[in-house]
């Protein structure tokens, strides 16, 4: 996992050290001295990550957050506060200027790693979002401002093993969720899969119950998938905390719980919850109306020239390989001309489930036209990209084409080539001539075939 993330201190050593220790596990820093410098990049740069203190001159870090999640330009980008301050209070208060996380001085190495990558895991997802809702209003299917509506209340599951403390819990979380507590975590796991709650709270009480393990179950299952899930452990049991981060746990708190703290952080992963319930909702309702082809219900060309356009900027931005392939099936007219068209239909039914099933799940599978599929695989080099289509290749040609009313079955082959972004800065339409240029050597060259262009 790589991503760029803006360390914010006025004390250089300071910087100096988390620069080496990020750096160390390949990330890209970016560093300021003050709250101005800080906003400025963030609003000319792309910026995964916001390491900001607190204690600065002229513009504390309180005032720092709050106009980074006032800027529509900025408002997404996870912030984690660095402090010596270690009162509730003031944990309290950073939360609710929007930071998504505390670290206290002197940082710990395992938490400070956890807590990066897991919130630019969560950035990622949310990101990939917005950038499908973006699309939609590029072709004017959506505004995104629509999106943006005023706080609801928010349905709360609390797994807790004992009595006096779900009672503690679930009196702070009253005024802000509905909430359903149970003491059984298989219990909680199908109460999970069968309803609809905004957030899952595992307190980490259990005396014969490993409660990481519940939270791998939830994240396992599509059901609960994106359920946000807050952890509340004991204070010190850091191998716990960065455990439950890598199996995707979005927040832990640490006991004795501060109620007000409780309520900020369930209030963020709610509003979190809700926004991306709102961002899935607009991408499946707009998008796949207008720009999915009704034959193969893959996208179609319109979606893909738009999408396209900005998986190439987001590549360059953050400096990350991008490949295409476009793929033809062989001799299609013939089937068309012997079957018939109803025939021809089901081969491209039956090739895009071919595509659909051999591409990855962060791949953009395209009916281009006619017989021709193109598949966008970003964060994929060359050499994966070759991998990936002869994988198609082979899907296609070992299985045979069932045609229902000719009651036969055809043999079908493919022609594929494949392109990948250049370093010094490329466009959609250079790409995909490129691999277009590389379909039609696979089809001079015989057919059937995988050819690469050159790079």
């Amino acid at each position: 996992m790589t991503a760029r993330i803006l360390v914010v201190d006025d004390v250089p050593a300071n910087v100096k050290l988390l620069e080496a220790r990020l750096v160390a596990e390949y990330f890209e820093v970016l560093t300021a001295a003050d709250g101005h410098a800080a906003l400025a990049i963030c609003e000319q740069t792309s910026v995964d990550l916001v390491l900001l203190d607190i204690m600065m001159p002229h513009m504390d870090g309180f005032e720092v957050c709050e106009r980074l999640k006032a800027s529509s330009r900025t408002a997404h980008i996870p912030v984690v506060m660095i402090t010596a301050l270690d009162q509730p209070s003031d944990r309290v208060r950073g939360l609710k200027a929007g930071a998504d996380d505390f670290l206290t001085k002197p940082v710990n190495d395992l938490q400070l790693m956890s807590r990066v990558k897991s919130l630019v895991r969560l950035k990622n997802v949310s990101d990939e979002l917005r950038l499908r809702a973006q699309t939609a209003q590029t072709i004017g299917l959506q505004e995104l401002s629509r999106l943006d509506r005023p706080d609801e209340p928010g349905s709360v599951l609390l797994v807790d093993g004992r009595a006096s403390s779900q009672e503690r819990l679930t009196r702070a979380l009253r005024p802000i969720a509905d909430v359903a507590v149970l003491s059984d975590a298989q219990a909680a796991l199908f109460e999970a899969a069968e309803n609809s709650f905004d957030l899952v709270i595992v307190n980490a009480n259990f005396d014969d119950y490993d409660p990481l393990r519940l939270c791998s179950q939830l994240r396992s299952l599509e059901r609960t998938r994106f359920i946000p899930i807050l952890l509340v452990t004991e204070q010190g049991n850091d191998e716990m905390i960065v455990r439950a981060l890598e199996l995707g746990v979005t927040d832990y708190i640490m006991r004795p719980v501060d109620p007000n703290e409780l309520v900020a952080r369930s209030l963020t992963q709610i509003r979190r919850k809700h926004c991306n319930d709102r961002l899935r909702a607009s991408v499946q309702q707009t998008i796949e109306l207008a720009v999915t082809d009704d034959l193969t219900g893959l996208h179609n060309r319109r979606y893909l020239e738009n999408h396209l356009k900005l998986l190439i900027d987001r590549a360059g931005a953050r400096g990350r390989p991008l490949s295409i392939c476009i793929t033809d099936i062989d001799r299609f007219k013939r089937v068309n001309d012997t079957y018939g068209h109803d025939a021809g239909d089901d081969v491209l039914r039956e090739f895009a489930n071919r595509v659909r099933a051999t591409v990855r799940g962060a791949d953009l599978a395209c009916r281009f036209g006619g017989e021709e599929f193109v598949v966008v695989m970003p964060d994929t080099t060359p050499e994966m990209a070759a991998i990936v289509a002869e994988r198609l290749r082979l899907s296609v040609e070992s299985r045979g084409f069932d045609i229902a009313e000719a009651a036969t079955v055809l043999t079908v082959t493919a022609s594929l080539g494949i392109a990948s972004l250049r370093p010094d800065g490329d466009t959609a339409e250079a790409l995909l001539k490129r691999a277009d240029m590389a379909l039609y050597e696979a089809k001079n060259g015989g057919r059937n075939r995988v050819v690469a262009a050159a790079a």
